[in-house]
This record gives structure tokens, sequence and C-alpha cells, in this order.
């Protein structure tokens, strides 16, 4: 049964993908705003709703390791999986503004996560943890970032002066109901393969904190790499990197500023180098998209096998 769970999440989760992009798309366009907004926002928070809802369980039910770990392993994921495989489909084109505020503010929520969670640092005697004071921190820097995307978004509106709007994007009723009901999909998508796959793993053997990083990082990642890859192919690119780079801030910001907040996570002395690989791939990216404003195939194929090298690591050394 749990085999069949699976196929039918991944099967939820591909339709889902398509009905949304379709949907948020044709949103942007009668909002008159850019479609990098819609990715960063409606789409961004809405793909994060299964890191959040697998985080929150986690640690109302104790399983803190395996919560930290799922952000951090989604995050290495939206940036070097998702990225790379979409990339690698299709070349995504970089506007300036993420170049110059996005990904750096991916990168400041990184760090700010790293220093938060280092208590060690400033006292050699602390045990390291991320606490509710942690977490009010972290949502005041969403705070912040969803402070820009608002003013992002008006400034938007008003330099697009009445763009010609596509047949199929004039019927409000249909694009929402094809937005909320493929994040529906993908949600209820992403929830099945996260709780079979974790179910197939754990007989197998593997520890909490390696089921966090892989299984159930990669099936919580899995409507950003849907929605993604779908994106590209239609070549609506700037939902597909919205969608990445917002996720991964929502993922550090919102999710962990949540759980934590419910219960202080206990940090696995482990998890500060998966987090410098997050921090690195961050650069990474930036330097990529300033390449011609935008992340080619070559570079596409240069992420993903550092995920897969960094794969085996994580699995070898677990």
């Amino acid at each position: 049964m749990v085999y069949v769970l699976l196929i039918l999440g991944f099967g939820l989760l591909m339709k889902g993908a398509d009905y949304f992009v379709d949907g948020s798309a044709n949103v942007a366009k009668l909002l008159k705003i850019s479609p990098l907004l819609v990715g960063l926002t409606i789409v961004a928070f809405g793909t994060g709703a299964p890191e959040a809802t697998v985080s929150i369980i986690a640690a109302l039910e104790g399983n803190v390791e395996m919560t930290l770990g799922n952000v951090v392993g989604s995050n290495i994921l939206n940036m070097a999986l998702v990225v790379g495989v979409t990339a690698a489909i299709f070349p995504l084109q970089v506007e300036s503004s993420t170049i110059r505020k996005e990904i750096p503010f991916t990168f400041l929520a990184s760090l700010a996560l790293l220093v938060l969670i280092n208590d060690q640092f400033f006292h050699q005697d602390a045990e390291n943890l991320l606490t509710p004071g942690d977490g009010i921190i972290l949502l005041l820097f969403f705070s912040i970032f969803l402070y820009y995307v608002i003013e992002a978004a008006r400034n938007s509106r008003d330099e697009i002066d009445e763009p010609e709007i596509e047949p199929e994007a004039t019927t409000w009723g249909k694009n929402i109901l094809l937005t909320v009901g493929g994040l529906a999909a993908i949600v209820l998508g992403g929830f099945l393969v996260v709780e079979s796959s974790t179910e197939i793993a754990i007989r197998f053997g593997m520890s909490e904190t390696l089921v966090g990083l892989t299984i159930v990082a990669i099936g919580g990642s899995l409507p950003e790499l849907m929605i993604a890859v779908t994106a590209a192919l239609k070549k609506q690119s700037e939902i597909a990197l919205g969608n990445i780079v917002g996720s991964s801030i929502f993922n550090i910001l919102v999710v962990l500023g949540i759980t934590s907040m419910i219960t202080p996570l206990i940090v696995n002395s482990k998890i500060f180098l998966d987090i410098g690989y997050m921090i690195a791939l961050t650069v990474v990216l930036f330097i990529f998209s300033r390449t011609g404003c935008r992340v080619a195939k070559l570079e596409g194929w240069a992420l993903f096998l550092s995920y897969t090298v960094y794969l085996t690591y994580i699995i070898i050394r677990n």
C-alpha cells in the first residue's frame, strides 16, 4: 500500500504543477505584476507548505533533528538539484532585481541561521540550540522581506502599461481555480510522497537526521522541482527562479521561525557542514546569475553534479 501512495503522490505533484504554473502565470498578467513576484510569493509560499507541515509535525512530535535537516536539505535541493535540472532543460533568465536583492537576501538568511544556531561560538559551555527568541528574529527578517516584496509589486504595477492579456488569461475564476486546485494537488502529493518514502527509508534502517536531509527534503522539495521544470518547459523561467529563491527564504525564516517557537531545536554538529554548503550554493548561484543574466545549461549541470557528490557524501557520513 505504501508504494501505491508513493506513485499516487508523484502523479498529483506532476499534474498539480502543470495546472499551478498556468494559473499563476495568468494571475500575474491579470494583476499586471511581474511573474517573478508571483514566484517569490504565491508560488514560493505554496510550495513551502510541505516543508512547513513536515517540520511543524516533527517539532510537535519531538523529532527536532529531522526539522532542521528537512529545511537545510530542502534549500540545498532547491539551489543545487532544482536549479541544476531546470537550467539543464532550459537556461534560466535572471532579472537584475533578483541578482541585486533576492539572491543576496537568501545569503543573509542562511548566514543569520548559521549565527543563531552556533551558541558555542559565543559561549563555549552552551548547547547549540535554535530557541524561541531566535525564531522571533527569523520572523522579523521575514517581515522585512515581505515588505520589500509588497513594495516591489506596487512598483511593478506602476511600470506596466496595460499589457495585452491573452484570451486564456481573461477569466479570473478559471485561473484562480487552476492555481488553487493545482496547489492543493501539489501539497497533497508532497505529503503522500514524504510520508510513504519516510516509512520505506526507516524500514531500511536510515537515521532520523539522514532521513531529514535526504528523503524528507527530497519529498518536500518535489513541488518546487515539478513547478520549476514545468515553468521552464513553458518558458516561464521567472516563475521558476522566483519560486526557488522565495521558497529558500520562506523555509529558513518562516518554517524554522515557527517551529523553533513551538520547541527549541537541538542542533546536530554535523549540520554545520550542510549549512556551509547551502551558503556556498547561494554564492555560486549569485555568480552564475551574473553571467549574461541567466543560469546556463552547463552551469545547471555543474550544480546537479555537485548535489550528487554531496548526497553520496552525507549517505556515507551518516
